[in-house]
């Protein structure tokens, strides 16, 4: 039997320093501590994965928050299931304590600990719903202010598209230089190129 910690944070941006001090204090083996630096919105996720698959009957997986651990409810509820009772393994979440299947073996309280499983996974889900919901008003009203997205758009007839375009027709130069020359995927340029073409 060994204890096991998984960590998160939603992006390479943010820091997992507070999660791995809370962990340490418990004492877990730093091989034993997994972590990944991305998005909450589903289980395929490296250290998650290679958490689970070192799971054993006996062990027992420690979370910080369940929303570290993840945003989907219907994800959270298979993957808690598969290790409670598929693996056998326990979980205990830290800023929960109903939720520490070590402490509620009998049946009423496996019942109150899924029962605030299902209500938690659901407010999790849900504030990742509000969080896209949010996000789809947001690029709307700035579309309707005038507010462009992505990389300005570099005109045919600008001097430098032509100089580029010259050179690359010659066989001065090849597409992949013209297109990091002119700061574009390969798609775009050759569509600028037809554009400039049939003008």
């Amino acid at each position: 039997m060994k204890t096991v910690a998984y960590l998160r944070v939603s992006s390479k941006d943010q820091n997992l320093d507070r999660q791995l001090d809370e962990i340490k204090k418990l004492g877990i083996e730093e091989k034993f501590i997994y972590t990944d630096k991305q998005s909450g919105k589903d289980f395929d996720r490296i250290g998650y994965k290679y958490m689970k698959k070192g799971l054993e009957k006996g062990d027992l997986l420690i979370i910080k928050s369940l929303d570290r651990f993840g945003r989907s409810y219907e994800d959270i509820m298979k993957q808690w299931n598969d290790i409670t009772k598929t693996i056998g393994a326990d979980i205990k979440v830290l800023d929960m304590e109903l939720l520490d299947t070590t402490k509620h073996k009998d049946i009423l309280g496996t019942f109150i600990s899924d029962l605030i499983l299902q209500v938690l996974s659901f407010v999790a889900h849900q504030e990742r719903e509000n969080i896209k919901q949010r996000q789809k008003e947001g690029i709307v009203s700035a579309k309707n202010k005038g507010i462009k997205f992505g990389r300005p758009k570099l005109e045919v007839n600008s001097d430098s598209f032509e100089g580029i375009y010259k050179q690359w027709k010659d066989g001065k130069v090849k597409g992949v230089e013209a297109t990091q020359m002119l700061n574009m995927t390969k798609a775009t340029f050759y569509r600028r190129v037809k554009e400039y073409e049939g003008r």
